[in-house]
């Protein structure tokens, strides 16, 4: 099944990485944690999209937590300073984006 947000989550991915490398520098486990959110985005989305019924809509809502996993690590990287708000911008919108289009699969 071919998702948008699919495709979304893996531009997330790819704003992401810098914002990694940034974080790494001084907090190398959040770092991690984020890279496993971020990765945790794609793989249930892709995951949904071949499941069905209420597996399909678990999946969905696990990619769901997991963006939101992934804005919660970029406020601790942003309240200590590592990453700056104009850094973190792209990253954010592509996790609104995300989060609105898998609350609607959720539905």
């Amino acid at each position: 099944m071919a998702l948008q947000v699919y495709e979304v989550s893996l531009e997330m991915i790819v704003g992401v990485k810098p914002l990694l490398e940034m974080v790494a520098k001084h907090d190398g486990p959040l770092a991690d944690q984020m890279k496993r959110a971020a990765s945790s985005v794609v793989l249930n989305i892709a995951e949904g999209g071949e499941s069905l019924g209420g597996n399909q809509r678990a999946r969905f809502r696990n990619a769901l937590g997991s963006a939101a996993e992934v804005g919660a690590a970029l406020d601790v990287a942003q309240a200590w300073g590592y990453v700056g708000i104009e850094q973190a911008r792209p990253v954010r919108e592509a996790l609104g984006r995300i989060r609105s289009m898998l609350s609607r699969l959720v539905r």
